[in-house]
């Protein structure tokens, strides 16, 4: 059994509910900006983010899907024509909800609720400087074995080392340089 949404149903029943945000949905796809109560912004924006995200999937299903919510045909048109494209590279927060003051009839909240359809700036992804030393410290810690080992055997002959020592020294430095790979 589905559980209903908590709280207050804008004055009415479900029913009326769905087809008032419907209705605000289809408003501000046709006007790009509505001036409405805060409660009923509230309510509208997830039903307006998730028209536009179906708007952006672009397939027939997704039109369907659109069009049984909001019915008019103009309107799922412009919105799958006109603002997808301006959104599509955007993530979501399609919506801005902008406060005005106070309704002087009966003091309600009024705020403006608009369409973000500014392009996006992406920003720099930030490298973390954790992750990226240990990459940069294992050709280093390479190249200094790889140039013990080159320095003990060309060091060997000059200083006159016994034989026996010369293998030794040489095992001893390739085989952290192993290991290291």
């Amino acid at each position: 059994m589905p559980k209903p949404t908590k709280g207050a149903r804008l004055g009415g029943g479900p029913a009326h509910e769905r087809l008032m945000l419907a209705n605000l949905a289809a408003a501000l796809f046709t006007h790009k900006s509505i001036k409405t109560t805060e409660t009923k912004a509230k309510r509208l924006r997830p039903v307006a983010e998730r028209l536009i995200t179906f708007a952006k999937r672009g397939d027939l299903h997704a039109r369907r899907r659109a069009l049984a919510q909001i019915g008019d045909k103009t309107v799922v048109h412009e919105l799958f024509t006109q603002i997808a494209p301006l959104v599509a590279e955007r993530d979501g927060g399609y919506t801005r909800i902008t406060k005005l003051g106070y309704r002087k009839g009966d003091n309600a909240s009024m705020v403006q609720i608009e369409l973000v359809l500014e392009p996006v700036t992406p920003k720099a992804k930030k490298t973390k400087p954790a992750a990226a030393a240990p990459v940069e410290e294992t050709p280093a810690e390479e190249t200094p074995a790889e140039e013990t080992a080159a320095e003990e055997t060309t060091e060997a002959p000059a200083e006159e080392t016994t034989a026996a020592e010369a293998p030794a020294e040489e095992t001893a430095a390739e085989a952290p340089a192993e290991e290291a790979k």
